[in-house]
């Protein structure tokens, strides 16, 4: 499928102690939502600060709506009115109470409509309409309504793209599904204009929001494309524990149990699994995500 790219990110190097992100060059689809997938500390985090502009210490270039740098991100107040964030840190002061979260954000971005983020926070069931609820301060809110109040927060601006940390994570079922709605409404509004990029342990919960996937282990991506794309190149089988030493050669990745095994194929290599008895599935996307992930983790070495 060819696309634009909303983000493209090229040479990118982020030296830690014990850690390095290493992206040659990386185009985010726009008018999609794409997920940053993989294992705590794989890089997904850093490489998403770098895009925001959280982390200005790095090599390479990134590139926003195919036109400006992370010079004009920083000085220009066009680039910056164009993206919205959430993540994993609070950036409302403890302090603050709810009437203090909304007149800031309204002095900090043109785009911000107060009475659109007091119809999420209530579309949300963070307040109810009452007007002493405006006293409440950030301090006394869970994790989740927290999160509830940056996603108003993002919501209620006027953006082309949403950067979201693990949006997922603090939020019940419930939640995690309006979440998926959110997004897909955002980019249902306009004609190919609004674009998402979420990470996210949450994988089943995320499936069916989830446009594009990239596959971050050991700060490189090791594997990318359209979720749809994805599922034909690579077959789900199971088999039977018998067949299980001649067909491990051809997995990209296995799993085994007492009575058999299961994992990935690329599909390009299934004739070579003819003759066996084998089930084969179109894959999950969490089925992918854990044999990509698996087959580079640094847990163990994965079979390919």
């Amino acid at each position: 499928m060819n696309t634009q790219a909303v983000i493209s990110c090229d040479n990118i190097e982020k030296q830690y102690k014990n850690f390095a992100l290493k992206v040659d060059h990386l185009e985010f689809p726009k008018g999609f939502a794409t997920a940053l997938i993989g294992e705590n500390g794989a890089g997904k985090t850093t490489l998403l600060e770098i895009i925001a502009g959280l982390r200005l210490e790095h090599k390479g270039e990134v590139t926003y709506f195919d036109q400006y740098n992370e010079e004009d991100r920083e000085n220009n107040p066009i680039v910056k009115n164009k993206i919205g964030y959430t993540g994993t840190s609070n950036y409302f002061l403890p302090a603050w109470n709810l009437n203090q979260t909304k007149a800031v954000q309204k002095l900090l971005f043109e785009n911000f409509d107060g009475d659109k983020y007091d119809a999420i926070l209530r579309d949300l069931a963070l307040t109810s309409g009452d007007a002493f609820e405006g006293d409440k301060k950030v301090s006394n809110l869970s994790d989740g309504n927290r999160t509830k109040l940056m996603l108003a927060g993002v919501l209620a601006r006027d953006t082309e793209l949403l950067l979201m940390d693990e949006p997922a994570s603090p939020l019940d079922p419930l939640m995690r599904d309006k979440l998926c709605n959110l997004i897909h409404d955002y980019i249902a509004s306009s004609e190919g204009e609004k674009s998402v990029i979420f990470s996210t342990h949450n994988i089943a919960d995320m499936e069916n929001v989830t446009d594009y996937a990239i596959f971050v282990e050991n700060g490189r991506v090791v594997e990318q494309g359209f979720v749809e794309e994805l599922k034909e190149k690579y077959i789900y089988v199971k088999g039977d524990a018998e067949d299980e030493a001649a067909v491990a050669p051809h997995l990209f990745d296995m799993s085994k149990g007492k009575y058999g095994f299961e994992g990935l194929v690329l599909a390009e290599n299934i004739d070579k699994l003819a003759g066996y008895d084998l089930i084969r599935e179109t894959p999950t996307l969490m089925q992918l995500s854990v044999g990509i992930m698996r087959a580079n983790t640094k847990l163990g070495a994965g079979i390919r």
